[in-house]
């Protein structure tokens, strides 16, 4: 045998033997390995739980409103974050909004692109929207509204926003 055969088969035993040893140790561990699956299972559940109960009740947030033009947007402001192709002019009768990011999925949030909310606690904003834009990471817990140019500007603090998971678009 050749020098290249011999490393060859020394390779395929340790491997082996490796996979032998790793083997051998999952089995006798196993019992410890379900018990923290099961734990953790249970902890997800109870968190599930705590977060269901907590989007019942909304997230409170303040509510703005931006124009579709720079620089409240970015150089495409008849663009949305998700795509969107929107006419300018008619930017308040799409109802569309732009989350801060530490409400979308994408950054840990529970909403996404495409998704409707209810809006509660604005004097005459208050309804149903669809998720389409994101806001500059400066901004927490702010649910921006897009509005046509010459909106006069407003601003509300306190209000709530609900997922409406009974709501999907249509495609």
């Amino acid at each position: 045998m050749n020098n290249l055969s011999k490393y060859l088969m020394i390779f395929v035993i340790a491997t082996a033997i490796s996979g032998f040893i790793s083997v051998q140790f999952l089995k006798k561990n196993s019992n410890t390995y379900k018990e923290y699956y099961n734990e953790i299972s249970l902890e997800n559940k109870l968190i599930k739980k705590e977060l269901d109960e907590f989007k019942s009740f909304g997230v409170v947030v303040d509510v703005t409103m931006y124009n579709p033009e720079y620089p409240q947007t970015d150089s495409t402001p008849d663009i949305t974050a998700d795509g969107t192709k929107i006419i300018i002019s008619r930017a308040s009768n799409y109802r569309y909004v732009a989350l801060s990011r530490n409400l979308l999925k994408r950054w840990g949030g529970a909403f996404d692109y495409g998704d409707f909310i209810l809006i509660k606690g604005t004097e005459n904003k208050d309804g149903v929207y669809q998720v389409k834009d994101t806001m500059n990471s400066r901004w927490v817990n702010v649910v921006d509204i897009l509005e046509s140019s010459g909106v006069k500007p407003y601003k509300f603090q306190n209000a709530n926003i609900f997922k409406l998971t009974w709501m999907k678009e249509q495609v």
